[in-house]
């Protein structure tokens, strides 16, 4: 009896992640309710808290599944990468990165948009997704600045991704210090080019 209440939730909970994640990619996080969201998936509303702690949980597992997806793209951008410089593969990383964020706009957002108490704790899994993508980045960086301590090259590894995101975010959104879509990836390749060199 334990094991199909068991298999209900896992299969409620797989449900209304997947529920979420397409609201999330039609219309953007702000527009996911959990009212909305119960009535699709057929179950009650009080339903989802009990596999759900609230809805950012929710929404942490479908950036779970964002995150995964994103760091495929990001790790695909270097096949065949192996002989090239570290600008250029950083290049390579920010325009996939670019790419991603244009492509899956709604959900590379929910990434940064979900709201999360300063006490509660980022969970681990997603904490280790980030760093996967910060390896990638750290690893061409590494080459640049090989005398550079740990803890400055981490420094500096989110500093670069923080401003690669800061350009594409901009860029993407058309604010006033933002660029046209079509020459966000210039601007990133002008940046990035010049790192390290004297």
């Amino acid at each position: 009896m334990a094991g199909k209440v068991e298999a209900r939730r896992a299969a409620l909970r797989e449900k209304l992640v997947e529920l979420a994640e397409a609201q999330i990619v039609a219309e953007g996080l702000g527009s996911l309710k959990a009212r909305q969201l119960a009535k699709e998936a057929g179950c009650a509303l009080g339903a989802i808290y009990n596999v759900f702690e609230d809805m950012t949980a929710l929404v942490l597992e479908v950036n779970g599944r964002t995150f995964q997806a994103l760091g495929v793209t990001v790790r695909a951008s270097l096949e065949g990468a192996e002989g090239l410089d570290p600008n250029a593969r950083l290049i390579r990383m920010s325009h996939a990165y670019l790419a991603y964020a244009a492509d899956h706009t709604h959900l590379w957002r929910a990434l940064f948009d979900v709201e999360m108490s300063t006490e509660a704790a980022v969970p681990q899994w997603y904490m280790q997704a980030l760093g996967e993508l910060f390896a990638l980045i750290a690893e061409p960086l590494s080459e640049l600045f090989p005398e550079m301590p740990p803890e400055e090259l981490s420094l500096m590894t989110r500093a670069l991704f923080s401003s690669v995101h800061g350009m594409v975010l901009l860029g993407l959104e058309q604010r006033i210090s933002g660029v046209p879509r079509d020459q966000i990836a210039v601007m990133i390749s002008q940046v990035l080019g010049q790192i390290g060199k004297n």
